[in-house]
């Protein structure tokens, strides 16, 4: 019965996953027990994971319709500086969270600006995805560039640190945001007509049109969200820096695709669940602590996601001779 057990674990993409998050956390743990054990080091991870995290939450919904959205971290860049330009105009003029939340209703409202920007793009003009939002990651980090000069936005006011950096009840409230939207975008994936539908189209696009369905409604929403999701991450980014700038998280844009390919969505669309995202997130936020904490170079860290990126896609599409169709 135990072997069973662990036959129907290993089967699982989500089995797999946790196997590996948990063997990551244990190799990492045996290389550098004081350190990574440390309480100091499990909150530094538990407030750093949710900047990249939620974007890989953006790059799942988009790979889930067959596409990918390459421009999320010049949304989220754009977003911030946005957010800060507009609470460093207004700081001492009234009270500080309350500007604050002025300043993160402009970041949702540009990021999904530029969602619904490449919605546009990818539904209306019928352009690859790919190609589209590649362009436009360009040229909303220009924009986010012409905005500032190239330099930060600082002097942000205090409230700006709650996203960031503030607690709920001992808990990291970046934590507590992406387990909500994580949470939140599992129910409507699974229980909602229009995660049927996005699953659907990801899956058969054919099949998709010919049942009737609005591919160019549901396509602009996709995109419009995943702006959205962008601008929140900014958000989180511009808080633990205290500041906004067009180049923070250059390195976050492999990352993210990185864990949604390693969660088990399919790059041609139809199939991923949150939930191997998370523990995808899980691995490689312990991969990447550990690896810090034993001298490995960010150079070397992306060399090594680059290259489990590879080895995953190649894992996930390899079958057998005798089993290929």
């Amino acid at each position: 019965m135990r072997h069973n057990l662990v036959q129907r674990l290993v089967a699982s993409p989500e089995g797999r996953l946790a196997v590996i998050a948990v063997a990551v956390f244990l190799a990492m743990a045996v290389l550098s027990p004081d350190r990574f054990l440390s309480w100091q080091n499990l909150t530094s991870m538990a407030f750093q994971f949710p900047e990249f995290a939620i974007l890989a939450l953006a790059m799942t919904l988009t790979m889930l319709t067959g596409g990918i959205d390459l421009s999320v971290v010049g949304v989220a860049n754009l977003s911030a500086i946005v957010a800060a330009l507009i609470m460093t105009r207004l700081t001492g003029s009234s009270d500080g969270m309350v500007v604050f939340l002025i300043a993160l209703c402009a970041a949702l409202g540009v990021g999904m600006a530029a969602g619904l920007f490449n919605g546009l793009l990818v539904a209306k003009l019928g352009l690859p995805a790919i190609l589209a939002t590649l362009g436009s990651g360009l040229i909303f980090t220009g924009l986010a560039i012409a905005l500032t000069g190239g330099s930060a936005v600082m002097g942000l006011p205090a409230a700006a640190a709650w996203i960031g950096n503030a607690t709920i009840l001992g808990i990291p409230t970046p934590l507590i945001l992406f387990a909500l939207l994580a949470g939140g975008l599992s129910l409507i994936l699974t229980r909602t007509a229009f995660g049927m539908r996005v699953r659907m189209f990801g899956a058969n696009p054919l099949a998709a049109r010919f049942a009737a369905m609005d591919i160019d409604a549901m396509l602009i929403k996709v995109y419009v969200a995943s702006g959205a999701l962008a601008a929140t991450a900014g958000m989180v980014v511009m808080s633990r820096a205290n500041s906004a700038k067009a180049d923070y998280g250059s390195s976050y844009l492999l990352l993210a695709v990185l864990i949604a390919i390693l969660g088990g969505v399919n790059p041609y669309g139809g199939y991923g669940r949150i939930i191997g995202v998370v523990l995808a997130v899980l691995s490689m936020q312990f991969l990447s602590s550990g690896l810090n904490m034993v001298g490995v170079s960010n150079f070397a860290r992306e060399l090594i996601w680059g290259s489990l990126l590879i080895f995953v896609m190649i894992v996930n599409t390899w079958r057998p001779a005798g089993r290929r169709r």
